[in-house]
């Protein structure tokens, strides 16, 4: 670095050297208070998003398992060239698109 005096060096010295604003006494306790619950109550919502999600999936297994069609045809015949063919709901198709 050169020797040079620098514009914004100097400005910067200047606004250092000022005094500094007072600090209200109990800033630092109110602060820290708040920090904490902040960082609780994310903790919890965390900690409830994880259980949503876990009882979701559960849900979803749950849901898969009873709708799992667990019977065989004895004629040897696959369906009827339907993804899924649930035995109550018969022929499942989708709307004609206008």
């Amino acid at each position: 670095m050169s020797g040079a005096p620098n514009r914004r060096d100097d400005e910067v010295r200047r606004l250092l050297d000022t005094p500094h604003p007072m600090v209200p006494a109990g800033l630092v306790a109110v602060a820290t208070v708040r920090g904490r619950r902040t960082v609780r109550r994310r903790r919890f919502a965390h900690h409830v998003l994880w259980v949503l999600l876990l009882a979701a999936v559960a849900a979803g297994i749950a849901l898969a398992v009873m709708a799992w069609p667990d019977h065989h045809d004895p004629a040897g015949r696959t369906g009827d060239d339907t993804w899924w063919a649930p035995v109550s709901m018969g022929r499942v198709t989708a709307p004609p698109l206008p």
